[in-house]
């Protein structure tokens, strides 16, 4: 949940939504993103908008957070209408969902549940971080109807760990994954972060190992990436930390989709492997394939039929507007048809089930051939990066996206 907001058009005050947007809820798949803006650090690289205080004033405390998340579960079930809309995937996420009680995160499922209902297979996923909970809370959250849970372990290595202001204690992670499948868990997954300043290469093959040796069904490695505003971007701008090195870290990704390849784990998005292809994040997928989702928190976004609006971004001023009985949405736009296909093509090109080739305009068909013969695609409808693709994802976006007719 990045801090920060787009501008965009005024959101009205009770949340209403167009009628080409209520068109035919019900009929398409619903998720729901509940954030919940905590942490107990803020770490260096994190540019998510999270607070560290417990309590912030006006009733945005980590106490009071769980009935005010509810009430705007009670505000998208007002605004969506009364019909039959069970939701597919519930995502908390964060900061760190963990840090309030699990009775609270399993009454903001309660709240999803009794006003949409859920189906019958839904994939109900909160993350965590390896020291915010323990085996009575994850089986607390399993009872509840929790199905996955998402450790945020980063590294195995203790000095990489503390650059990237981490406090847990990796030999924690085994424990936590054992705990979460001793409660129930099926579907278990763990998040690295690779190219941190210091990083060896052979730190980060130890941090896969490790991974693996927990046999998570489910792996994500994000590059880590300076994001402006952030401490790691002050240190590098004064030179203390260098910037990651592109080089480095093509290297590291590669070295992980070996390992992880090798341990039984395919690629299903660019930065995401699963064991199986049930144990794909069905909750992100709906994201990069553009379907209806509500978020829930502050600073969240929705998107409802081609309409994405954006919530008040600070928790005070989040809880004050629904305490009023004012949605927190501050602003939306409105998309149109092709400002969803740029989306589509931005999104989609990055998952193994690929592009199909006729979300592309004349220009973009045309820098298909030339992007096949360099390996960045493979031959075939829908477009598939390869693994040499995979690396320079974006710049194959760009031409889709920019290459002129007769490219």
């Amino acid at each position: 949940m990045p801090s920060a907001l787009p501008e965009g058009d005024p959101a009205p005050a009770d949340g209403s939504l167009p009628e080409s947007a209520l068109a035919g809820v019900g009929s398409r798949a619903l998720s729901f993103y509940v954030h919940v803006p905590f942490c107990s650090v803020r770490c260096g690289y994190c540019d998510f908008n999270t607070y560290t205080a417990t309590e912030l004033g006006g009733g945005a405390s980590q106490a009071s957070y769980a009935d005010t998340a509810v009430e705007e579960v009670r505000l998208a079930r007002r605004v969506l209408g009364d019909v039959d809309a069970p939701v597919s995937t519930v995502f908390l996420g964060g900061g760190t969902p963990t840090l309030l009680p699990p009775a609270d995160l399993v009454r903001l499922l309660d709240a999803i549940r009794d006003e949409f209902g859920l189906t019958a297979d839904a994939e109900v996923t909160t993350e965590s971080n390896p020291d915010s909970v323990d085996e009575a809370a994850l089986a607390t959250l399993r009872e509840g109807g929790f199905t996955r849970v998402s450790f945020g372990m980063q590294s195995a290595v203790p000095r990489v760990l503390r650059v990237l202001d981490r406090t847990h204690d990796p030999r924690r992670v085994p424990r936590v994954v054992e705990w979460a499948r001793a409660a129930g868990f099926d579907e278990v997954s763990l998040d690295l972060i690779y190219g941190t300043p210091g990083e060896s290469l052979e730190d980060w093959r130890t941090s896969l190992e490790s991974a693996l040796a927990c046999e998570p069904d489910h792996l994500s490695a994000y590059a880590l990436i300076v994001e402006d505003g952030t401490a790691l971007a002050r240190q590098v701008r004064r030179g203390d930390v260098p910037m990651p090195d592109d080089d480095d870290l093509a290297d590291k990704y590669l070295l992980a989709d070996d390992l992880l390849t090798a341990a039984g784990l395919d690629w299903y998005e660019v930065s995401n492997w699963a064991r199986r292809p049930e144990s794909a994040c069905r909750h992100n997928l709906a994201y990069w394939r553009g379907t209806d989702w509500w978020g829930v928190g502050p600073g969240a976004h929705s998107h409802v039929r081609g309409v994405r609006w954006w919530n008040v971004k600070h928790p005070t001023a989040y809880a004050a507007r629904l305490r009023e009985g004012v949605s927190p949405a501050l602003a939306r736009e409105v998309l149109d048809a092709e400002t969803r296909r740029v989306e589509r093509v931005l999104l989609e090109t990055r998952l193994s089930d690929g592009l199909p080739t006729d979300v592309l305009d004349d220009g973009g068909r045309s820098a298909v051939p030339g992007l096949v013969t360099r390996g960045l695609l493979e031959h075939g409808d829908p477009l598939v990066l390869t693994r040499d693709g995979r690396l320079l994802a974006d710049a194959v976006v760009r031409d889709l996206l920019s290459a002129p007719s007769g490219w």
